[in-house]
Protein backbone atom coordinates (compact mmCIF):
# COMPACT_ATOMS: atom_id res chain seq x y z
CA UNK A 1 0.00 0.00 0.00
CA UNK A 2 1.31 3.28 -0.89
CA UNK A 3 2.05 4.93 2.77
CA UNK A 4 2.03 8.62 1.32
CA UNK A 5 -1.34 8.50 0.24
CA UNK A 6 -2.66 6.91 3.75
CA UNK A 7 -0.48 9.24 5.55
CA UNK A 8 -1.89 12.79 3.91
CA UNK A 9 -5.03 10.58 4.29
CA UNK A 10 -4.85 10.39 7.91
CA UNK A 11 -3.16 13.87 8.17
CA UNK A 12 -6.17 15.61 6.21
CA UNK A 13 -8.64 13.39 8.05
CA UNK A 14 -6.86 14.82 12.20
CA UNK A 15 -6.55 18.46 10.61
CA UNK A 16 -10.38 18.91 10.04
CA UNK A 17 -11.41 16.59 12.47
CA UNK A 18 -9.82 19.19 14.59
CA UNK A 19 -10.85 22.36 12.94
CA UNK A 20 -14.35 21.32 12.93
CA UNK A 21 -14.60 20.26 16.68
CA UNK A 22 -13.00 24.10 18.07
CA UNK A 23 -14.89 25.59 15.38
CA UNK A 24 -18.05 23.98 16.98
CA UNK A 25 -17.07 24.10 20.55
CA UNK A 26 -16.83 28.13 19.48
CA UNK A 27 -19.73 28.56 18.35
CA UNK A 28 -21.64 27.55 21.52
CA UNK A 29 -19.83 29.69 23.61
CA UNK A 30 -18.73 32.82 22.15
CA UNK A 31 -15.92 34.64 23.55
CA UNK A 32 -16.69 36.22 27.11
CA UNK A 33 -19.03 33.05 28.27
CA UNK A 34 -17.85 30.22 30.44
CA UNK A 35 -20.49 27.83 30.10
CA UNK A 36 -19.01 25.49 28.23
CA UNK A 37 -17.37 22.61 30.50
CA UNK A 38 -14.15 22.37 28.22
CA UNK A 39 -11.76 24.35 26.65
CA UNK A 40 -12.41 24.32 22.41
CA UNK A 41 -9.02 22.95 22.65
CA UNK A 42 -10.23 20.06 23.98
CA UNK A 43 -13.71 19.47 21.72
CA UNK A 44 -10.95 19.69 18.65
CA UNK A 45 -8.48 17.11 20.17
CA UNK A 46 -12.00 14.79 21.19
CA UNK A 47 -12.98 14.72 17.89
CA UNK A 48 -10.00 14.25 16.41
CA UNK A 49 -9.66 11.37 18.22
CA UNK A 50 -12.93 9.65 17.12
CA UNK A 51 -11.81 10.76 13.81
CA UNK A 52 -8.83 8.77 13.72
CA UNK A 53 -9.94 5.33 15.41
CA UNK A 54 -11.89 4.32 13.04
CA UNK A 55 -9.85 4.75 10.08
CA UNK A 56 -6.18 3.62 11.74
CA UNK A 57 -8.72 0.27 12.67
CA UNK A 58 -9.39 -0.18 9.28
CA UNK A 59 -5.67 -0.03 8.05
CA UNK A 60 -4.87 -2.37 10.85
CA UNK A 61 -7.16 -4.59 9.96
CA UNK A 62 -5.64 -4.63 6.45
CA UNK A 63 -2.35 -5.15 7.85
CA UNK A 64 -3.02 -8.21 9.47
CA UNK A 65 -5.30 -9.93 6.80
CA UNK A 66 -4.31 -8.32 3.52
CA UNK A 67 -1.99 -10.52 2.97
CA UNK A 68 -3.84 -13.73 3.45
CA UNK A 69 -6.22 -12.49 1.51
CA UNK A 70 -4.05 -11.69 -1.46
CA UNK A 71 -2.18 -15.29 -1.00
CA UNK A 72 -5.83 -17.04 -1.30
CA UNK A 73 -7.00 -14.83 -4.22
CA UNK A 74 -3.42 -16.11 -6.32
CA UNK A 75 -3.99 -19.14 -5.11
CA UNK A 76 -7.43 -19.25 -6.49
CA UNK A 77 -5.51 -18.09 -10.07
CA UNK A 78 -3.49 -21.18 -10.33
CA UNK A 79 -3.77 -23.93 -12.05
CA UNK A 80 -4.78 -27.21 -10.41
CA UNK A 81 -1.61 -29.23 -11.41
CA UNK A 82 0.39 -25.75 -9.77
CA UNK A 83 -1.63 -26.02 -7.07
CA UNK A 84 -0.49 -29.96 -6.75
CA UNK A 85 3.12 -28.81 -6.68
CA UNK A 86 4.69 -29.15 -3.27
CA UNK A 87 5.38 -26.44 -0.77
CA UNK A 88 8.86 -25.43 -1.87
CA UNK A 89 8.04 -24.88 -5.57
CA UNK A 90 4.20 -23.69 -4.98
CA UNK A 91 6.05 -20.81 -2.69
CA UNK A 92 8.86 -20.26 -5.44
CA UNK A 93 5.87 -20.42 -7.80
CA UNK A 94 3.92 -17.58 -5.93
CA UNK A 95 7.30 -15.66 -5.50
CA UNK A 96 7.47 -15.86 -9.35
CA UNK A 97 3.76 -13.96 -10.31
CA UNK A 98 4.35 -11.55 -7.59
CA UNK A 99 7.62 -10.30 -9.02
CA UNK A 100 5.75 -10.16 -12.56
CA UNK A 101 2.99 -8.13 -11.17
CA UNK A 102 5.16 -6.03 -9.43
CA UNK A 103 6.75 -5.13 -12.45
CA UNK A 104 10.09 -7.05 -11.60
CA UNK A 105 12.25 -9.27 -14.01
CA UNK A 106 11.69 -12.55 -14.18
CA UNK A 107 14.12 -15.71 -15.15
CA UNK A 108 12.83 -16.65 -18.57
CA UNK A 109 9.90 -16.10 -20.36
CA UNK A 110 6.49 -16.30 -18.69
CA UNK A 111 3.68 -18.48 -19.43
CA UNK A 112 0.36 -17.19 -20.21
CA UNK A 113 -1.47 -18.73 -16.83
CA UNK A 114 1.68 -17.02 -15.12
CA UNK A 115 0.83 -13.38 -16.76
CA UNK A 116 -3.09 -13.90 -16.24
CA UNK A 117 -2.45 -14.78 -12.62
CA UNK A 118 -0.16 -11.91 -12.47
CA UNK A 119 -2.61 -9.35 -14.24
CA UNK A 120 -5.57 -10.82 -12.01
CA UNK A 121 -3.39 -9.69 -8.86
CA UNK A 122 -2.45 -6.98 -9.86
CA UNK A 123 -6.58 -6.07 -10.59
CA UNK A 124 -6.98 -7.18 -7.29
CA UNK A 125 -4.69 -5.22 -5.32
CA UNK A 126 -5.75 -2.09 -6.76
CA UNK A 127 -9.36 -2.87 -6.40
CA UNK A 128 -8.84 -3.41 -2.25
CA UNK A 129 -6.06 -1.17 -1.98
CA UNK A 130 -8.91 1.71 -3.65
CA UNK A 131 -11.72 -0.08 -1.11
CA UNK A 132 -9.44 0.40 1.80
CA UNK A 133 -8.62 3.85 1.31
CA UNK A 134 -12.89 4.99 0.61
CA UNK A 135 -14.05 2.51 4.26
CA UNK A 136 -11.09 4.50 6.02
CA UNK A 137 -12.17 7.53 4.73
CA UNK A 138 -16.09 6.59 4.73
CA UNK A 139 -15.43 5.68 8.16
CA UNK A 140 -13.31 8.49 9.65
CA UNK A 141 -16.13 11.06 8.00
CA UNK A 142 -18.67 9.42 9.56
CA UNK A 143 -16.73 9.20 12.66
CA UNK A 144 -16.60 13.09 12.56
CA UNK A 145 -19.92 13.68 11.81
CA UNK A 146 -21.06 11.40 15.10
CA UNK A 147 -18.51 13.29 17.01
CA UNK A 148 -19.29 16.81 16.00
CA UNK A 149 -22.97 15.79 17.16
CA UNK A 150 -21.69 14.61 20.59
CA UNK A 151 -20.50 18.63 21.43
CA UNK A 152 -22.19 20.27 23.58
CA UNK A 153 -22.27 22.93 26.39
CA UNK A 154 -21.85 20.31 28.89
CA UNK A 155 -19.85 17.40 27.32
CA UNK A 156 -16.60 16.90 29.17
CA UNK A 157 -13.92 16.44 26.83
CA UNK A 158 -11.28 17.42 28.52
CA UNK A 159 -11.73 14.37 30.67
CA UNK A 160 -12.18 11.69 28.25
CA UNK A 161 -9.30 13.21 26.05
CA UNK A 162 -7.08 12.58 29.44
CA UNK A 163 -8.64 8.94 29.54
CA UNK A 164 -7.54 8.49 26.06
CA UNK A 165 -3.94 10.30 26.89
CA UNK A 166 -3.90 7.79 29.92
CA UNK A 167 -4.46 4.75 28.31
CA UNK A 168 -2.07 5.34 25.39
CA UNK A 169 0.55 5.82 27.95
CA UNK A 170 -0.33 2.52 30.10
CA UNK A 171 -0.26 0.66 26.53
CA UNK A 172 3.46 2.23 25.80
CA UNK A 173 4.29 1.36 29.07
CA UNK A 174 2.89 -2.81 29.00
CA UNK A 175 4.57 -2.86 25.48
CA UNK A 176 7.62 -1.56 26.99
CA UNK A 177 7.60 -4.38 29.82
CA UNK A 178 6.00 -6.98 27.45
CA UNK A 179 9.22 -6.41 25.15
CA UNK A 180 11.68 -6.48 27.90
CA UNK A 181 10.08 -9.98 29.37
CA UNK A 182 10.01 -11.56 25.44
CA UNK A 183 13.37 -10.55 25.68
CA UNK A 184 14.59 -12.18 28.59
CA UNK A 185 12.25 -15.26 27.53
CA UNK A 186 13.75 -16.23 24.65
CA UNK A 187 17.31 -15.63 25.78
CA UNK A 188 16.79 -17.84 28.64
CA UNK A 189 14.73 -20.59 26.47
CA UNK A 190 17.35 -20.85 24.33
CA UNK A 191 20.65 -20.38 26.94
CA UNK A 192 18.79 -23.78 28.49
CA UNK A 193 18.86 -25.04 25.60
CA UNK A 194 22.43 -24.81 25.22
CA UNK A 195 23.00 -26.20 28.57
CA UNK A 196 21.36 -29.68 27.82
CA UNK A 197 24.64 -29.47 25.43
CA UNK A 198 27.14 -28.01 27.72
CA UNK A 199 27.31 -28.21 31.68
CA UNK A 200 26.78 -24.79 32.79
CA UNK A 201 29.93 -24.95 35.01
CA UNK A 202 31.97 -25.75 31.92
CA UNK A 203 30.72 -23.20 30.68
CA UNK A 204 30.90 -20.24 33.66
CA UNK A 205 34.23 -22.05 34.86
CA UNK A 206 35.75 -22.79 31.64
CA UNK A 207 39.52 -21.44 31.10
CA UNK A 208 39.22 -22.39 27.05
CA UNK A 209 37.12 -20.77 24.21
CA UNK A 210 37.27 -22.95 21.57
CA UNK A 211 34.07 -24.04 20.21
CA UNK A 212 33.39 -26.56 17.46
CA UNK A 213 31.40 -25.93 14.42
CA UNK A 214 29.26 -29.16 13.15
CA UNK A 215 26.82 -29.74 10.27
CA UNK A 216 24.81 -32.67 11.89
CA UNK A 217 23.53 -30.65 15.09
CA UNK A 218 24.47 -33.25 17.58
CA UNK A 219 26.89 -32.60 20.20
CA UNK A 220 29.02 -30.00 21.58
CA UNK A 221 32.09 -30.14 19.65
CA UNK A 222 34.91 -27.98 21.15
CA UNK A 223 34.98 -26.00 24.83
CA UNK A 224 33.07 -23.25 25.52
CA UNK A 225 34.98 -21.43 28.78
CA UNK A 226 33.50 -18.25 29.02
CA UNK A 227 36.77 -16.32 31.60
CA UNK A 228 38.57 -15.37 28.59
CA UNK A 229 35.56 -13.99 27.14
CA UNK A 230 34.93 -12.90 30.33
CA UNK A 231 38.35 -11.37 31.22
CA UNK A 232 38.62 -9.38 27.59
CA UNK A 233 35.41 -7.85 27.96
CA UNK A 234 36.48 -6.43 31.70
CA UNK A 235 40.13 -5.55 30.73
CA UNK A 236 38.82 -3.39 27.55
CA UNK A 237 35.75 -2.04 29.70
CA UNK A 238 38.72 -1.04 32.79
CA UNK A 239 40.73 1.22 30.21
CA UNK A 240 38.06 2.74 28.50
CA UNK A 241 36.68 3.66 32.04
CA UNK A 242 40.20 4.99 32.87
CA UNK A 243 39.84 7.25 29.92
CA UNK A 244 36.73 8.38 30.44
CA UNK A 245 36.40 8.88 33.70
CA UNK A 246 39.08 11.56 34.86
CA UNK A 247 38.39 13.29 31.46
CA UNK A 248 34.66 12.99 32.10
CA UNK A 249 34.65 14.17 35.59
CA UNK A 250 37.34 17.46 35.08
CA UNK A 251 35.03 18.24 31.91
CA UNK A 252 32.21 18.94 34.22
CA UNK A 253 33.82 20.72 37.40
CA UNK A 254 35.40 22.62 34.36
CA UNK A 255 32.17 23.42 32.86
CA UNK A 256 29.85 23.83 35.71
CA UNK A 257 32.63 25.60 38.25
CA UNK A 258 35.30 27.51 36.18
CA UNK A 259 33.77 28.60 32.25
CA UNK A 260 32.05 31.12 31.66
CA UNK A 261 28.33 31.00 30.32
CA UNK A 262 29.32 32.01 27.03
CA UNK A 263 32.21 28.65 26.57
CA UNK A 264 29.86 26.31 28.83
CA UNK A 265 27.39 27.16 25.64
CA UNK A 266 30.09 26.76 22.94
CA UNK A 267 32.01 23.76 24.68
CA UNK A 268 29.40 21.45 26.05
CA UNK A 269 27.86 20.65 22.83
CA UNK A 270 30.90 19.96 20.92
CA UNK A 271 31.51 16.95 23.04
CA UNK A 272 27.86 15.92 23.30
CA UNK A 273 28.80 15.34 19.65
CA UNK A 274 30.83 12.31 20.59
CA UNK A 275 27.62 10.40 21.72
CA UNK A 276 26.14 10.80 17.99
CA UNK A 277 29.20 9.81 16.21
CA UNK A 278 27.93 6.09 15.34
CA UNK A 279 30.03 3.27 16.33
CA UNK A 280 31.38 1.96 13.58
CA UNK A 281 33.02 5.41 12.81
CA UNK A 282 35.06 4.81 16.14
CA UNK A 283 35.74 1.72 15.06
CA UNK A 284 37.34 2.26 11.73
CA UNK A 285 39.28 5.55 13.80
CA UNK A 286 40.50 2.86 15.76
CA UNK A 287 41.63 0.64 13.72
CA UNK A 288 43.42 2.82 10.81
CA UNK A 289 44.39 5.73 13.62
CA UNK A 290 44.58 4.89 17.31
CA UNK A 291 46.06 1.12 16.71
CA UNK A 292 48.98 2.16 14.18
CA UNK A 293 49.99 5.18 16.09
CA UNK A 294 50.12 2.78 19.49
CA UNK A 295 52.04 0.66 17.69
CA UNK A 296 54.29 2.92 17.03
CA UNK A 297 54.71 4.42 20.40
CA UNK A 298 55.46 0.84 21.46
CA UNK A 299 57.98 1.16 18.76
CA UNK A 300 59.87 3.79 20.18
CA UNK A 301 59.86 2.90 24.08
CA UNK A 302 60.62 -0.81 23.10
CA UNK A 303 57.01 -2.42 24.39
CA UNK A 304 55.21 -4.82 22.12
CA UNK A 305 52.01 -3.34 21.69
CA UNK A 306 49.74 -4.36 18.61
CA UNK A 307 47.57 -2.33 16.61
CA UNK A 308 44.31 -4.24 17.09
CA UNK A 309 44.45 -4.73 21.07
CA UNK A 310 42.33 -4.07 24.25
CA UNK A 311 44.53 -1.49 25.19
CA UNK A 312 43.47 0.00 21.25
CA UNK A 313 39.78 -0.73 21.78
CA UNK A 314 39.91 0.89 25.36
CA UNK A 315 41.10 4.09 24.68
CA UNK A 316 38.64 4.77 21.83
CA UNK A 317 35.47 3.12 23.83
CA UNK A 318 36.77 5.46 26.44
CA UNK A 319 36.54 8.82 24.30
CA UNK A 320 32.86 7.59 23.12
CA UNK A 321 31.36 7.47 26.74
CA UNK A 322 33.10 10.29 27.64
CA UNK A 323 30.17 12.34 27.16
CA UNK A 324 27.97 9.64 29.18
CA UNK A 325 29.96 10.36 31.92
CA UNK A 326 30.48 14.69 31.44
CA UNK A 327 26.67 14.87 30.74
CA UNK A 328 25.48 13.04 33.62
CA UNK A 329 28.37 14.67 36.21
CA UNK A 330 27.20 18.27 34.90
CA UNK A 331 23.78 17.50 35.48
CA UNK A 332 24.48 16.33 39.11
CA UNK A 333 26.79 19.13 40.26
CA UNK A 334 24.73 21.88 39.11
CA UNK A 335 21.65 20.37 40.80
CA UNK A 336 24.12 21.33 44.17
CA UNK A 337 23.15 24.26 46.29
CA UNK A 338 24.87 27.26 45.12
CA UNK A 339 24.14 28.46 48.82
CA UNK A 340 26.54 25.66 49.90
CA UNK A 341 29.45 26.65 47.25
CA UNK A 342 28.95 30.11 48.35
CA UNK A 343 28.94 29.75 52.56
CA UNK A 344 32.38 27.33 51.64
CA UNK A 345 33.91 30.17 50.17
CA UNK A 346 32.64 33.09 52.52
CA UNK A 347 34.10 30.54 55.53
CA UNK A 348 37.22 31.35 53.19
CA UNK A 349 38.27 28.17 51.74
CA UNK A 350 39.31 28.69 48.14
CA UNK A 351 37.58 27.29 45.03
CA UNK A 352 39.49 24.18 44.55
CA UNK A 353 39.06 23.37 48.07
CA UNK A 354 35.18 23.88 47.77
CA UNK A 355 35.11 21.82 45.30
CA UNK A 356 37.00 18.78 46.48
CA UNK A 357 35.70 19.09 50.13
CA UNK A 358 31.80 20.38 49.43
CA UNK A 359 30.52 19.91 45.42
CA UNK A 360 32.29 16.31 45.05
CA UNK A 361 30.80 14.89 47.84
CA UNK A 362 27.24 16.09 47.82
CA UNK A 363 27.29 15.37 44.44
CA UNK A 364 29.00 11.62 44.64
CA UNK A 365 26.07 9.32 44.54
CA UNK A 366 24.97 10.69 41.66
CA UNK A 367 28.41 11.02 39.88
CA UNK A 368 28.72 7.20 41.14
CA UNK A 369 25.95 6.51 39.32
CA UNK A 370 26.87 7.40 35.93
CA UNK A 371 29.89 5.97 36.48
CA UNK A 372 28.28 2.49 36.74
CA UNK A 373 25.81 3.45 33.70
CA UNK A 374 28.77 4.47 31.63
CA UNK A 375 30.72 0.95 32.55
CA UNK A 376 27.72 -0.98 31.21
CA UNK A 377 27.75 0.84 27.90
CA UNK A 378 31.26 -0.17 28.14
CA UNK A 379 30.78 -3.76 28.63
CA UNK A 380 27.92 -3.89 25.77
CA UNK A 381 29.66 -2.04 23.06
CA UNK A 382 30.42 -4.54 20.08
CA UNK A 383 31.25 -2.64 17.10
CA UNK A 384 34.64 -0.85 17.94
CA UNK A 385 35.94 -4.12 19.74
CA UNK A 386 34.94 -6.17 16.54
CA UNK A 387 37.22 -3.69 15.06
CA UNK A 388 39.90 -3.40 16.96
CA UNK A 389 40.07 -5.53 19.85
CA UNK A 390 41.79 -8.43 17.60
CA UNK A 391 39.49 -11.64 17.97
CA UNK A 392 41.95 -13.24 20.11
CA UNK A 393 40.08 -15.52 22.56
CA UNK A 394 43.17 -16.18 25.29
CA UNK A 395 43.44 -15.13 29.21
CA UNK A 396 46.24 -12.71 28.60
CA UNK A 397 47.47 -9.92 31.32
CA UNK A 398 48.93 -7.49 28.89
CA UNK A 399 46.80 -4.99 27.21
CA UNK A 400 48.48 -4.10 24.42
CA UNK A 401 47.75 -7.97 23.00
CA UNK A 402 44.62 -8.90 20.91
CA UNK A 403 41.79 -9.98 23.09
CA UNK A 404 37.81 -11.09 22.63
CA UNK A 405 34.85 -9.75 24.32
CA UNK A 406 31.30 -11.93 24.64
CA UNK A 407 30.01 -9.13 22.12
CA UNK A 408 32.28 -9.75 19.70
CA UNK A 409 31.90 -13.70 20.22
CA UNK A 410 28.33 -13.32 20.04
CA UNK A 411 28.62 -11.93 16.66
CA UNK A 412 31.12 -14.69 15.69
CA UNK A 413 28.61 -17.71 16.90
CA UNK A 414 25.73 -15.66 14.80
CA UNK A 415 27.61 -15.09 11.62
CA UNK A 416 27.08 -16.42 8.15
CA UNK A 417 24.74 -19.86 7.79
CA UNK A 418 23.88 -20.79 11.40
CA UNK A 419 21.53 -23.70 12.68
CA UNK A 420 19.87 -22.68 15.57
CA UNK A 421 19.35 -26.10 16.98
CA UNK A 422 23.45 -26.55 17.61
CA UNK A 423 25.53 -25.82 20.64
CA UNK A 424 27.52 -24.02 18.13
CA UNK A 425 25.23 -21.12 17.94
CA UNK A 426 22.87 -21.20 20.79
CA UNK A 427 25.84 -20.46 23.11
CA UNK A 428 25.56 -17.01 21.35
CA UNK A 429 22.23 -16.94 23.38
CA UNK A 430 23.80 -17.64 26.94
CA UNK A 431 26.86 -14.95 25.92
CA UNK A 432 23.66 -12.57 25.75
CA UNK A 433 21.79 -13.74 28.88
CA UNK A 434 25.34 -13.21 30.66
CA UNK A 435 25.85 -9.74 29.12
CA UNK A 436 22.16 -8.67 29.90
CA UNK A 437 22.46 -9.80 33.71
CA UNK A 438 25.59 -7.90 33.96
CA UNK A 439 24.34 -4.74 32.59
CA UNK A 440 21.08 -5.38 34.54
CA UNK A 441 23.23 -5.41 37.97
CA UNK A 442 25.12 -2.60 37.16
CA UNK A 443 21.96 -0.30 36.02
CA UNK A 444 20.49 -1.59 39.28
CA UNK A 445 23.15 -0.47 41.21
CA UNK A 446 23.24 2.80 39.63
CA UNK A 447 19.54 3.35 40.39
CA UNK A 448 20.41 2.31 43.90
CA UNK A 449 22.85 3.90 44.73
CA UNK A 450 21.62 7.66 43.23
CA UNK A 451 18.19 6.65 45.39
CA UNK A 452 19.82 5.48 48.66
CA UNK A 453 22.78 8.47 49.00
CA UNK A 454 21.33 11.23 47.17
CA UNK A 455 20.63 14.51 48.69
CA UNK A 456 18.03 16.34 48.96
CA UNK A 457 17.81 19.93 49.03
CA UNK A 458 15.27 22.56 49.06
Amino acid sequence: MNTAIIATLLLVLLGLAYQTGWSRSRRLAPAGETKLHSRPVYHGALAAIWTLVPALLIFALWALFGETASRAYLLAQLPPDVLALGSAELESTLRRIRQIESGFGVVGDALPWENQAAQALREFSTLTYAAVIAAAAGTGALALWLANRRISLRLRARNEVERVVSAAMITCSVVAILTTAGIVASLLFEALRFFSFVSPIDFFFGTVWNPGFSTTGQGAAGEYGLLPLLWGTLMVASIAILVALPIGLMTAIYLTQYASQRTRSTVKPVIEILAGIPTIVYGFFALVTVGPFLAGVGDTLGIDIRATSALTAGIVMGIMIIPFISSLSDDIIRQVPRAMRDGSLGLGATQSETIKRVILPAALPGIVGAFLLAVSRAIGETMIVVLAAGNSPFLRLNPGEPVSTVTVTIVNQLTGDTDFASPQSLVAFALGLTLFIMTLILNVAALYIVRRYREQYE
